[in-house]
């Protein structure tokens, strides 16, 4: 009677034993798959080129032009606010990237291999994204010191809140890499998404004011039109319900997309 007493009682600490390791070592796989994720990064003289080399040199390059320091736009002057423009690029650029590359590794067999470990497929996902936010973080920062000492003008307060959106709106195109990549064959992945990219963010207004022709109009479709309005917003910018709508709109657009082909991804066999 005691010895049945007994080995009721320790039951529970052996289920709750049990369920526990799993979440260890799949908390474990998470931790050493981002650091392996970040070192990869940092190895990778294309990813660190366009992520913290390309966005100041844009920046210098047009940023300094004619008399921008003298012309104000409110809380700032102009090469502030190309400063702005250069930060959220290089944050878009770095998260598309590290979205994207999951094409790469699903061509290489590597996703297949990771269903080996107890890293789970939507850990994986999250690993990707949390690295490429991790160097946009740098792109951003690097970009604004660079600007800070050549002439770029904001009260503090506007240099860390467009930082801020900068880095964390990115996120909507760290969807837009994970959709691609999931979408666009490995070989030519990030030879499309560059050029197109680019053409974006001059189509919603992110390195040219879209002033109030036709286009403006016409650029409010396009998913960097809100995320432009919105950085530019803290140097006296008018961010109206249109820009919000547009991030809103688009950033489910892309994360639907996303999970749509994660799902048919993860179900092949």
């Amino acid at each position: 009677m005691s010895a049945t007493t007994s080995t009721t009682g320790a039951a529970p600490a052996v289920t709750t034993t049990r369920a526990a390791r799993p979440r260890i070592r799949t908390s474990a796989a998470v931790r050493t798959y981002l650091a392996l994720e970040l070192r990869r990064s940092l190895r990778n003289r294309r990813t660190l080129i366009f992520s913290t080399v390309m966005p100041p040199v844009l920046f210098l390059i047009f940023g300094l032009q004619g008399d921008y320091a003298n012309q104000s736009t409110g809380n700032g002057n102009v090469t502030g606010w190309i400063a702005v423009s250069m930060a959220l690029y290089g944050a878009m650029v770095t998260a598309t990237g590290g979205g994207a590359s999951v094409s790469v590794e699903r061509a290489q067999g590597w996703t297949r291999q990771l269903r080996l470990t107890p890293l789970r497929p939507s850990a994986y996902v999250a690993v990707k994204v949390a690295g490429s936010m991790v160097l946009g973080a740098a792109s951003v920062a690097l970009t604004l010191v660079v600007a800070a000492f050549t002439g770029a003008q904001m009260s503090v307060g506007a240099w860390a809140l467009c930082a801020l959106l900068a880095w964390v709106g990115s996120l909507v195109f760290a969807a837009f890499g994970l959709f691609m990549g999931y979408l666009l064959p490995a070989e030519n992945v990030m030879q499309i998404l560059g050029p197109l990219l680019a053409l974006l963010s001059f189509a919603g207004g992110l390195f040219v004011p879209l002033g109030d022709g036709w286009w403006a109009t016409v650029a409010q479709f396009f998913p960097t039109y809100g995320l432009a309005e919105l950085v530019h917003a803290p140097l006296g910018g008018d961010l109206g319900p249109a820009a919000v709508v547009n991030v809103v709109a688009w950033a489910a657009i892309f994360a639907a997309g996303a999970a749509w082909r994660f799902r048919k991804d993860t179900a092949r066999v």
